[in-house]
C-alpha cells in the first residue's frame, strides 16, 4: 500500500536547526530541519504531553529535547535517549518536493 504524503508547509518555514509544529491527517507533527533534510516526529512528549515543537529544542547533535522535563528523543527512531520519558514518539516519513515539506504516517513494517 502506497503511503499518502501530505504537504504541511514550506521548507522556508522551518529554519535550519529549528522545530515547527504542523497539523496533518495523522495528528500533529514536530518537524525539524537538520543539515540537508527534515524529519517529523509526534509533537507530544510521551512523559507529560508537552509540545515538542513549542517546548522543545533541536540539539546540535540532532537530538530533540523537551524543555518541560528534559526528555530527549532520537528523531530517526523516536526512542527516548534520556528520561524521564520511557516511551517513544511516532516517527513520520518525510520528503521535500519543490521546496515543500510533505509527511506521511509510518509504513507497515510487517
Amino acid at each position: 500500500m502506497a503511503e499518502e504524503f501530505t504537504r504541511v508547509g514550506a521548507l522556508a518555514e522551518v529554519p535550519e536547526g529549528e522545530l515547527r509544529g504542523f497539523e496533518f491527517s495523522s495528528g500533529r507533527a514536530c518537524v525539524g530541519h537538520a543539515g540537508a533534510g527534515v524529519f517529523a516526529i509526534g509533537d507530544e512528549c510521551t512523559h507529560r504531553g508537552c509540545s515538542l515543537s513549542e517546548d522543545g529544542e533541536l540539539m546540535p547533535e540532532g537530538i530533540i529535547e523537551c524543555s518541560c522535563h528534559g526528555s530527549r528523543f532520537d528523531p530517526e527512531t523516536g526512542e527516548p535517549v534520556h528520561g524521564p520519558a520511557t516511551d517513544p514518539v511516532p516517527v513520520f516519513q518525510t520528503r521535500i518536493v519543490d521546496g515543500w515539506i510533505e509527511i506521511a504516517p509510518p509504513g507497515d513494517e510487517g
